[in-house]
């Protein structure tokens, strides 16, 4: 029998962190890519000896031309694409009121608005396939919430959430979805990559102030290694039983753990509380 082709992967954000280690590592292993950022130049030593199996493009998740365009170019190359990579975003440090409105807008449209782009456009021919996977990239953050990065917090949250009704909606057609969780990495999220809010509220020092500085002082310092994250979300994608959470690293797993203790202590303290806004049974049953 003729080999399988191996599959198509579309990754955003691959200058640097989490994406370019994931395109490096399937390239090694002799799988196709299409590599993207927005400086297209900093991405040619990716497919500099693989020109055959990759494809580098400009793209920026938040110009609908240039998503039409790359996707098209994928697909006269490659024929299709089997596995899309959400990785693109990044961060921004402020307390709620110290936030500046265009700032913050301006994360949503990459963070979440341009991957919502990025994925309806893929989403056709995998539906006519009916197989592919979808990656998207949340956060530790998209589960638990700190000072000074509350405006993050709501973008990896509406990640999640979208991706839950995404995953419901497409798992009939033979599409799984992933989401990607990762904690504290040695990734340019916390360094040059992440702006501040120019406003400082001095009443806030003590609470988004202190993250502000701690954030600032442990990049470069994180216990998360890119690379093995690469390793691990290819071994997730490659599962016959892939998760719809992947939690990426020590430290992410114990805010999970740490969260869900959170909300079932709400949960059990104030179940009669819950449970006594309802209609009496007989009377429902009527």
């Amino acid at each position: 029998m003729p080999q399988q082709p191996s599959p198509v992967w579309f990754i955003t954000g691959c200058s640097t962190g989490f994406g370019r280690e994931l395109a490096k590592l399937i390239l090694a292993r002799g799988g196709r890519v299409v590599v993207t950022a927005r400086n297209p130049d900093q991405i040619q030593d990716l497919v500099a000896g693989h020109e055959a199996n990759a494809l580098a493009l400009p793209l920026d998740v938040n110009d609908p031309a240039q998503i039409k365009a790359a996707v098209q170019y994928a697909t006269e190359k490659f024929g299709q694409i089997d596995i899309l990579v959400n990785n693109a975003g990044y961060g921004y440090l402020a307390a709620i009121e110290e936030g500046e409105d265009a700032e913050v807008r301006k994360m949503f449209e990459t963070n979440f608005f341009g991957l919502v782009a990025l994925t309806n456009a893929v989403l056709p021919g995998m539906r006519e396939r009916r197989s592919g996977h979808i990656v998207n990239f949340s956060s530790i953050g998209g589960l638990v919430s700190f000072g000074a990065t509350g405006y993050y917090h709501a973008t990896k949250y509406a990640v999640e959430g979208m991706s839950e009704s995404l995953a419901i909606e497409v798992a009939p057609l033979g599409i799984k979805v992933i989401i990607v969780e990762p904690g504290p990495f040695r990734t340019d999220w916390a360094g040059r990559s992440l702006p501040e809010s120019k406003i400082v509220i001095p009443d806030y020092d003590s609470t988004a102030g202190e993250r502000r500085r701690q954030t600032r002082a442990r990049s470069g310092k994180q216990q998360g290694d890119p690379v093995r994250a690469a390793a691990a979300i290819l071994k997730a994608i490659e599962s016959d039983t892939p998760p719809l959470r992947l939690v990426l690293g020590k430290p992410a797993l114990d805010l999970a753990y740490k969260k869900l203790e959170s909300v079932k202590k709400d949960l059990d303290t104030w179940k009669e509380a819950t449970l006594s806004v309802d209609f009496p049974e007989d009377e429902v049953a009527k």
